[in-house]
């Protein structure tokens, strides 16, 4: 019984927990919708993969788009690009962002 409830208070700890960190390249971009970036070079697209699940256990949809967007903004800011646009719903923790370098 006490070995369950610390497997349980661990489980829900690692569920809120964020691994991704946003780097100085990534702090240079910002997630825009389609429509911010008509005057944009599009430069290509961010493939941002994260769990979605922890011990068997679903994340929640905000911290999992939290992590899938500072992914994107990263990777965004290393292509050159200073905006990203979400560009696919999330499916088993991937997503697609288109990347853009605006003026």
């Amino acid at each position: 019984m006490y070995k369950q409830l610390i497997l349980t208070l661990v489980t829900l700890s690692l569920i809120s927990c964020t691994w991704v960190q946003l780097s100085d390249a990534g702090k240079g971009v910002s997630v825009v919708s389609a429509g911010d970036v008509n005057n944009c070079r599009r430069l290509g697209s961010a493939n941002a993969q994260s769990l979605d699940k922890v011990a068997g256990v679903g994340r929640s949809n905000e911290k999992l788009q939290d992590e899938l967007s500072t992914l994107a903004r990263n990777e965004a800011g290393d292509m050159g690009g200073n905006r990203v646009v979400i560009e696919s719903a999330i499916a088993d923790g991937r997503q697609t962002f288109g990347v853009y370098s605006c003026q």
